[in-house]
């Protein structure tokens, strides 16, 4: 008893403490939008950088943190929060609408390689829900691949143990394929191995070395693929597969 008394005290602090943090978190994030709304951009994006070395992450805040960049004329700023927002929350249209807006105003214009259409649906349907969400959806299919199994194996009826049998396979399936995006979703958190171009130009060079060949010029705001590392120096791929090596201070990991 003695031990429960002394423990509770203890969890109604740390209870308390979480929502006052949550609470100050909440304060500055509401007086950063005041200072958005009032067109101090760049006090806004100053307030919302604050936030952000607290440890605190939301799509909402790198959405309104590169909005105020984007206001301020820092573009390659506004693109690099805009891809943050967009790896919280690949669903979300505002964010790929505005994304996609400060792209079309960098200076490289970069062709895609084209893309099986297969995989370009998959991707699409991927990006329709964050790992959080695909992860709890797995979730519930096991759960219903369980209550199939149960019902398959205790019904007394064959059109019964028919229906859990198929549903079964099909909630088997519906598990395995959201599992796959939750992952998948979850490794591109993880393993951040795309960059954007910070420095107004940049010589790629065909080796990792300052006396390299330069193979072709970047320009700030452009998005690029990290594909190798030698000291200071990043091997990069763009979307239209060309490659080559830039210094890592010219780039800001997404």
């Amino acid at each position: 008893m003695r031990r429960t008394i002394l423990i509770l005290p203890a969890l109604l602090y740390f209870f308390l403490m979480s929502v006052t943090v949550t609470a100050q978190e909440d304060q500055r994030f509401t007086k950063a939008n005041e200072l958005y709304t009032q067109g101090k951009f760049e006090e806004a994006a100053k307030a919302y950088e604050e936030i952000l070395k607290t440890g605190v992450e939301s799509p909402e805040l790198y959405y309104n943190l590169g909005n105020a960049y984007y206001k301020s004329g820092l573009l390659p700023q506004a693109i690099l929060n805009y891809e943050r927002a967009k790896l919280l929350a690949p669903q979300d249209k505002d964010i790929e609408y505005n994304l996609e807006l400060a792209q079309s105003q960098t200076i490289d214009k970069i062709d895609k390689v084209g893309e099986f259409f297969l995989k370009a649906w998959i991707k699409a349907l991927r990006n329709k829900a964050d790992s959080d969400t695909w992860a709890y959806m797995s979730i519930a299919f096991f759960v219903l691949v369980i209550a199939m199994l149960f019902l398959f194996y205790f019904s007394r009826t064959a059109t019964l143990k028919k229906a859990g049998f198929f549903a079964g396979f099909l909630f088997l399936f519906l598990f395995i394929f959201s599992f796959s995006f939750a992952h998948l979703q979850k490794q591109k958190l993880v393993k951040r191995n795309y960059a954007i171009i910070f420095a107004p130009t940049v010589n790629v060079k065909s080796s990792p070395d300052a006396s390299g060949t330069e193979i072709f010029v970047l320009h700030e705001g452009t998005k690029v693929k990290v594909i190798d590392e030698l000291g200071e120096w990043r091997k990069i791929e763009l979307s239209d597969g060309n490659r080559g090596w830039i210094n890592v201070s010219t780039i800001e990991i997404i």
